[in-house]
């Protein structure tokens, strides 16, 4: 990409609709709409910053349409250089018409992301901020957006941040007695360094650990219902998105594979999973069905076990606690038993959530305590969290470095062997803020990007 060029480009949503917004960005954004504009009375137009103005827009010599053009100056705007709006009548001739003018009047049409990557390279948006302008324009949940919006608006950055100035401190006063060396100077009081470093790993492992919730919050939150066969499980799931999604049979093993659906319970969005039921089976086809039983219970963050009321309780318990338990990691989940079919009779144990599904008793209840769980484990977050997979890897190297600085320490590795494992750890925490960019890492970033932004 020409970053001297200006660009242009149809910013909203592909197809017909009332209006369309077409984006000029660059040097020449500003004389290239005003040499396209005219008045209503046929004079000529001068657009001034930051205010919209109602005009006619002619390409090549004919009138095309009745447009609002809006100018913002540089450095004042989403990009940081001159940028035009124009809101033109959403017809798709038009808007391709709107292209092929400025195209031909000298500007380029603009790359998948480019938008947002001169905002980044004009210093309007560091890279962790421009990759939450992407989750923004994503978010379908009201968590979701929650968490784009605080950190678009720079409060991950902020943490990021200190964390980079803490590393640059450290790193500086190490190297700063590698030069006095000769003299036997001991800048950094060892015992202080290390609880710094020490500091340091707690809070990027906080980090870390935010992931699992942070990322199921960005995607939805994996819920499993996992339980033996006909105890309900793809009847729960049918009266929790309010249509048959599933297959209900009363001959066992009906749900051979996992089915998946999404739902929005107080702005916050759910991956139910509805699993094949639990039970020593020879056939190939059932064992497949419980490993990815297994596998959904893994990923998930909330796990349904669904006990048929009509049977004794404790047997259930105890031989699908079990199974579970020995085929899954149980860490950071949360386990709720249900008792199902207690239209037909009464569990003969005080835990758990009674529920009808047929008849929708307890339905309520069970999406409520999905939303606890949920608030739960936002309560022992902080206010900062990881949504990000790429960020996720960095930081998991910048730990290892933090490791490695503290193992040096420990046999007395001197102060220029600490510096490389400290700039190493400045390295990896500098590719998420875009302080250190490799050039693999903006084209992944920038091309996730509609044509537009």
């Amino acid at each position: 990409m020409n970053r001297n060029d200006t660009i242009c480009a149809i910013s909203t949503p592909a197809g017909v609709g009332g209006i369309a917004v077409l984006r000029l960005s660059g040097s020449d954004a500003k004389t290239l709409a005003e040499g396209s504009l005219r008045s209503p009375s046929g004079k000529a137009v001068r657009l001034t910053d930051r205010r919209a103005c109602f005009a006619h827009l002619f390409a090549d010599g004919d009138f095309l349409d009745e447009v609002v053009a809006t100018l913002f100056v540089a450095p004042r705007s989403y990009t940081g250089e001159d940028v035009v709006e124009i809101s033109c009548h959403g017809s798709l001739y038009i808007q391709q018409q709107l292209l092929q003018h400025f195209v031909s009047q000298g500007a380029r049409l603009a790359e998948p992301g480019e938008y947002t990557l001169r905002a980044f390279l004009n210093h309007r948006l560091d890279l962790s901020q421009a990759e939450a302008v992407a989750d923004l324009i994503d978010s379908h949940s009201q968590m979701a957006h929650r968490l784009a919006v605080s950190q678009m608006r720079g409060g991950y950055a902020q943490e990021l941040e200190q964390l980079r100035q803490q590393f640059i401190d450290l790193a500086a006063l190490l190297e700063l007695e590698l030069d006095f060396s000769d003299e036997d100077v001991e800048f950094v009081n060892r015992e202080a360094l290390r609880n710094t470093v020490i500091t340091l790993e707690s809070k990027v492992a906080r980090l870390i650990d935010s992931f699992q919730t942070g990322n199921a919050l960005k995607n939805g939150i994996p819920v499993a219902i996992v339980g033996r066969p006909n105890a309900g499980k793809s009847t729960l799931l049918n009266a929790l998105l309010h249509e048959d999604r599933a297959i209900v049979s009363d001959t066992p093993g009906t749900t051979r594979d996992t089915i998946e659906e999404r739902f929005f319970v107080d702005g916050i969005e759910f991956r139910i999973i509805d699993t094949a039921g639990l039970r020593d089976s020879s056939d190939p086809l059932e064992k497949m069905g419980m490993e990815r039983t297994y596998k959904a219970v893994n990923e998930a963050s909330i796990v349904f076990l669904l006990h048929d009321a009509q049977t004794p309780t404790d047997a259930f318990l105890q031989y699908d606690m079990d199974d579970i338990s020995s085929h899954c990691d149980m860490k950071g989940k949360e386990m709720f038993l249900v008792h199902t079919k207690c239209d037909l009779c009464t569990p003969d144990c005080d835990e758990g959530i009674r529920i009808s599904a047929k008849r929708g008793e307890g339905i309520e209840e069970i999406k409520q305590t999905m939303v606890k769980s949920v608030q739960e484990q936002l309560k022992q977050q902080s206010d900062v969290m990881l949504t990000n997979a790429r960020h996720y890897e960095a930081l998991k190297k910048v730990l290892a470095a933090l490791g490695e600085v503290r193992k040096g320490m420990e046999v007395e590795l001197s102060p220029d062997l600490l510096v490389v494992d400290i700039r190493d750890a400045l390295y990896h925490l500098g590719t998420i803020t875009g302080k250190i960019a490799p050039d693999d890492i903006l084209t992944s970033v920038f091309t996730r990007f509609c044509i537009g932004k």
